[in-house]
């Protein structure tokens, strides 16, 4: 399938600030760029805007990052690109298996130690007594996700960057990051390595659900790869964009600024391309939303 992504973020900086970014596609997603996926970092002074300088890295997790020093004002982070992918929906591979942590490759056993949000050294009695029971492998993860989905409450009211998995876990309400950091956490209490993803997901080829955002889901390691699993979406859904992987959320801020940044606007949204380039209808005869709104 053909999808064209594109966003829109604006911050009011009091002073001068360096900044990070992580708005580009994942590397593994490069060859299947149609467009460019440049970032355009601008900073407005009076009518005309000022291009900054914007200087690209890979991190310690293979992610492409950007950093740029943003003088005091206004300034806009805007991107467009048009992405060929697998249509497929999520993978449900029923038979994968676990491995033996001494089998698991050395890149992956980070993914099961305790970090920021996830604090498995919690919850290792908590997971047993939920989850001993299940067979190793894709039925313990099914279970685990689906655990999640059904005891933790969407409500984006709730949100606050310091919410770690026990604190979802005792107040059983999040937004998509904190249903995956619980996930997560119970999963690499299992011997499961698992990390987080944050990217896109927009409506397609289901209902329009409301204005774009970016996504966080999550990733298990069975049978020597990894597989996509969402705690928040518990159902299999083409269109994932995959931007950063980490740890936890904290390894994959969108931005992230050595100072005070005041956000002012944000606008995401993805959808779904025919082959002559026209915007694919939704489910139900509305029209996929498109309109970028103005500066």
């Amino acid at each position: 399938m053909f999808l064209k992504s594109e966003f829109d973020i604006q911050f009011h900086l009091p002073e001068a600030t360096p900044m990070l970014a992580l708005l580009h596609v994942h590397p593994t997603l490069e060859s299947g760029l149609m467009t460019g996926d440049a970032l355009k970092v601008e900073h407005f002074e009076g009518e005309a805007p000022t291009e900054l300088l914007v200087e690209e890295f890979l991190d310690a997790f293979g992610n492409r990052c950007s950093r740029f020093a943003a003088p005091a004002g206004r300034i806009r982070l805007s991107g467009c690109n048009t992405l060929s992918i697998d249509a497929e929906p999520d993978a449900q591979p029923f038979q994968a298996r676990q491995s033996p942590v001494e089998d698991l490759p050395p890149e992956v056993l980070q993914f099961l130690l305790a970090s920021r949000y996830c604090q498995v050294d919690l919850f290792g009695g908590v997971a047993q007594d939920l989850f001993g029971y299940t067979l190793p492998g894709w039925q313990r993860v099914a279970a685990i996700r689906d655990w999640v989905n059904w005891k933790v409450a969407f409500n984006y009211q709730t949100a606050r960057s310091t919410k770690t998995a026990m604190d979802v876990f005792t107040e059983r309400v999040g937004v998509c990051r904190d249903f995956q950091h619980l996930a997560i956490t119970l999963t690499r209490c299992m011997n499961i390595p698992a990390r987080y993803v944050m990217g896109q997901l927009g409506d397609i080829r289901i209902p329009y659900t409301g204005p774009g955002d970016f996504h966080a889901w999550y990733q298990v390691w069975l049978d020597g790869r990894w597989w996509n699993v969402d705690a928040r979406h518990n159902k299999p859904r083409p269109g994932r964009i995959l931007m950063a992987v980490g740890r936890d959320a904290a390894d994959v801020a969108i931005t992230t600024s050595f100072g005070r940044a005041d956000l002012k606007h944000f606008y995401v949204e993805s959808n779904e391309l025919d082959e002559q380039g026209n915007l694919v209808p939704l489910p139900g005869g509305k029209p996929a939303k498109s309109e970028k709104p103005a500066a």
